[in-house]
């Protein structure tokens, strides 16, 4: 799910953190969403209306009473527009208005009215946010059918103080709209991705690996989280973070380094998956020895042999792993020839439900780019080309084309 053409409205209300929202904004606009923007009188004092007009690129409704051109009953109006709505910061005087159907002011007369999706992200000193009435507002908010409620983080608060009260990052409030705007496809799921490259020691500083960045298969993460899965990620070396998810989804990561941590990771929680993903790069072959000592260069050398050996095939480990299971497993092909017949030859060989082939032949395919162009077949013979798509796109296009 990508934010391009979304209706998103942002309510501030009246805490610290609410300098911190002409950046949301930016950021979701930068994402493609059209932005407004409403305010309780108190947030006003913390960030200005001109700023958050300039950045959101239209009038503040801040007054219930106020005319205003765009809208002649906003609190109505505005709902009807959105596709989403984010509170943030979310104060104790704000959720426990919101809890208790108290419509008072632009912000919480807006909410009143809202029907569709809503990320509420709480913010507040630490005793505030631990009182009863705060911790049963949250409560109750997290039971809405619509709402997808933040914890608050821990960290150093505005006071002075070391607590929990935070609000959660920038990054993390708009990868929750993104979740809270896709349908949830895989509930009750559990998913096992694999991701990234395997480094294949050959002595203390030294190793065999590929140029695999785990963008794809991080994608793929993103994705299945979105759709409301729980993920198994067991990753290679890489460099991408997926913090912002982990702050409100159900993301378990096996970070490993070598084709033998992989395969072990991978066997341990196939038990427990309804689907597997095998995405990661993984060395076919490894050192038959790996050297306790940096291997030096002796005076006068010019050649030197490693002997390698094949590694455990996780794909046909866990395609007989599955038998007559509904499990799904789908593995990934990345073919330089030959391309279609190296993949369906895997497909059937190693038992998976669907294969999916990218070419380096392809440009803009391939490790390190962001944007990838596959071929996806199925083990009914069918099959479904994809064109060159960011590689979050094409994620969403693989979860989508499984059917549960």
């Amino acid at each position: 799910m990508n934010l391009a053409g979304k209706h998103i409205l942002v309510g501030i209300s009246g805490g610290i953190a609410a300098y911190k929202i002409p950046e949301l904004i930016r950021l979701l606009k930068k994402a493609g969403a059209d932005v407004q923007v409403t305010t309780t009188k108190n947030a006003l004092e913390f960030v200005t209306s001109l700023t958050l007009q300039t950045v959101s690129g239209h009038k503040v409704y801040s007054d219930v009473f106020a005319a205003i051109n765009e809208h002649s009953t906003e609190h109505i109006s505005l709902p009807d527009w959105a596709d989403l709505m984010i509170i943030a910061p979310a104060t104790a005087n704000v959720l426990c208005k919101m809890a208790n159907g108290i419509a008072d002011n632009a912000l919480t007369t807006t909410f009143a009215a809202m029907r569709k999706p809503v990320v509420i992200a709480p913010a507040m000193n630490t005793n505030m946010y631990e009182s009863p009435a705060t911790q049963k507002a949250i409560s109750q908010l997290a039971q809405w059918e619509n709402i997808t409620m933040l914890d608050a983080a821990s960290g150093e608060l505005a006071c002075g103080t070391t607590g929990k009260g935070r609000m959660q990052e920038i990054d993390t409030i708009v990868a929750a709209a993104e979740y809270a705007l896709t349908p949830k496809t895989l509930l009750g799921k559990h998913v096992l991705i694999t991701a990234g490259p395997t480094q294949e020691a050959i002595d203390p500083v030294r190793y065999i690996s590929n140029a695999s960045t785990g963008k794809m298969g991080y994608a793929l993460v993103r994705a299945c989280l979105n759709r409301g899965a729980e993920i198994t990620l067991v990753s290679g070396p890489t460099h991408i973070s997926l913090t912002a998810w982990q702050a409100f989804c159900p993301l378990h990561i096996v970070p490993v380094v070598s084709s033998a941590d992989m395969c072990a990771a991978t066997v341990e929680a196939f038990p427990n998956a309804d689907m597997a993903i095998l995405c990661a790069a993984v060395a076919d072959f490894t050192p038959c020895t790996t050297a306790d000592k940096k291997i030096k260069k002796q005076p006068g050398q010019t050649h030197m042999s490693i002997d390698l050996k094949t590694t455990t095939d996780i794909a046909a480990t866990l395609g007989k792993m599955k038998g007559d299971s509904n499990k799904v497993l789908v593995g990934f092909a990345l073919e330089t020839h030959d391309e279609q017949q190296n993949a369906l030859r895997k497909l059937q060989s190693k038992h998976l439900d669907m294969i999916v082939l990218n070419s380096l032949q392809d440009k803009g395919a391939g490790f390190g780019v962001d944007t990838n162009k596959v071929t996806l077949l199925y083990a009914d013979g069918t099959k479904k080309d994809l064109p060159l798509l960011l590689k979050q796109e094409v994620a969403d296009a693989i979860i989508d084309s499984i059917c549960y």
